[in-house]
């Protein structure tokens, strides 16, 4: 592998004006980071990546390359761009373990960071290095959110995870698993007990449904549920998955793994939401793909669908003959998400658009003071680097804020002992 990524790296053509940086989310300086890896110097490209992108070893895994930093490298016009995912994973994979992530000096100021999914990692290590005592507040027993309870362990080996856990000990990040605010603590009790700012970044939990009937059968279930633990499932044979975005390309290759033998997305549109790579490894995993085709209704024997014509939007304008059922021994809903309304409605000065999506300024900065918003429950389902990138302006406005609060708002711990 060291000899093809070798190779592979130097095929970059070091661009004064590097497009790939331009297509890539967070900016990674992709032709500095290959420079120094070709100068023998991989240390130095490792923490370039890493203080750019916190969560760089995980990125080069999962991100949509394909329609990012390798979609926009100029050598696409030749036909072939440089495989920039496996340089950065090779990289970020060499200096993942050897990293040491530094506290800053002290500020004596607590912040509480509500999720540990990308975007509450990204905070909390950010604010830490800067100094900041953070608790992390995560519903569920381990860190990760969608990186672990979402993202299927074939593509994203979730030892990476843990790792990430033992440098959050190192920085001095506390983590309070099994604790979901909004339910026993809320985010006033966090005020209460000395946190000067508050992160949520609690995703988006809650699947979408069909509204059709038979969405309550026994053999029914939605993605979001069935990729945190695919193990606790009996999917039998034949699947039907309805939907066809990157979570039901997860859920079709998963399901394959744990023995179904035939495994269907339908498609409502005359192609496929997922990116393409992702859905031609799953074509070649032996998913079959059904388009233009709609669910009307959900039967004990399988599904009912009906052929259908979509706008550019993705809405039904036009309903082609009759309905016709596909058997299916399990039927798994994949129709996107949104956020669980539990924080949300519990926390006073928050307000939230139709969608249920936090409303913020362009910085994270909610209707509340001292409460902040990130990640997927604020722009909805996007990229994990997305997420990031968004996540860093998070951590600078609640570094600026706490920074602003006033002697009597920060309290004096020297004199309160």
């Amino acid at each position: 592998m060291a000899f093809n990524v070798i190779q592979e790296a130097k095929r970059c053509l070091n661009c004064k004006k590097p497009r790939c940086m331009e297509g890539c989310p967070i900016h990674t300086p992709v032709p500095k980071m290959i420079q120094s890896f070709l100068e023998g110097d991989i240390t130095r490209a490792g923490e370039m990546v890493f203080r750019n992108n916190p969560l760089s070893v995980v990125c080069s895994l999962i991100c949509n390359h394909e329609n990012q930093c390798e979609g926009h490298c100029v050598l696409n016009a030749k036909g072939s761009p440089v495989h920039i995912s496996n340089i950065e994973n090779y990289i970020s994979d060499n200096y993942f373990d050897k990293m040491r992530f530094r506290q800053g000096e002290k500020k004596g100021m607590k912040a509480a960071v509500i999720g540990s999914g990308p975007a509450g990692l990204t905070i909390a290590m950010i604010l830490a290095q800067r100094g900041y005592d953070i608790t992390i507040f995560e519903s569920k027993d381990k860190i990760g959110g969608v990186l672990r309870y979402g993202i299927p362990e074939f593509r994203l080996p979730k030892s990476l995870l843990d790792k990430y856990y033992h440098h959050l000990v190192s920085l001095g990040i506390k983590v309070r698993p099994n604790t979901a605010i909004g339910k026993v603590i809320s985010v006033e009790d966090l005020f209460r007990d000395g946190y000067k700012a508050v992160s949520i970044g609690t995703g988006v939990w809650w699947p979408n449904t069909l509204h059709i009937k038979g969405e309550t059968l026994g053999h029914v279930h939605y993605a979001i549920h069935y990729l945190v633990n695919p193990d606790v499932y009996e999917l039998g044979d034949r699947v039907i998955i309805i939907g066809a975005g990157n979570a039901a390309m997860d859920v079709a290759r998963t399901a394959i793994r744990h023995g179904s033998r035939y495994v269907t997305v339908f498609s409502r549109t005359e192609t496929f939401a997922a990116s393409k790579i992702e859905a031609e490894y799953a074509m070649i995993d032996g998913v079959e793909f059904e388009y233009n085709m709609a669910p009307v209704e959900i039967t004990d024997e399988g599904v009912y669908f009906q052929e259908v014509r979509c706008d550019e939007h993705e809405q039904i304008v036009e309903r082609i003959g009759g309905r016709r059922l596909y058997p299916a021994d399990s039927v798994i809903i994949s129709v996107s998400q949104g956020p669980s309304r539990l924080i949300l409605q519990q926390t006073s000065g928050l307000h939230t658009n139709q969608r249920g999506l936090v409303i913020t300024d362009n910085s994270g900065v909610t209707d509340r003071p001292g409460v902040f918003a990130s990640g997927d429950v604020v722009r909805g389902a996007k990229t994990v680097v997305e997420a990031v990138a968004y996540s860093k302006m998070v951590a600078d406005a609640m570094d600026e804020y706490m920074q602003g609060l006033t002697e009597e708002e920060t309290g004096d711990e020297e004199n309160d002992k």
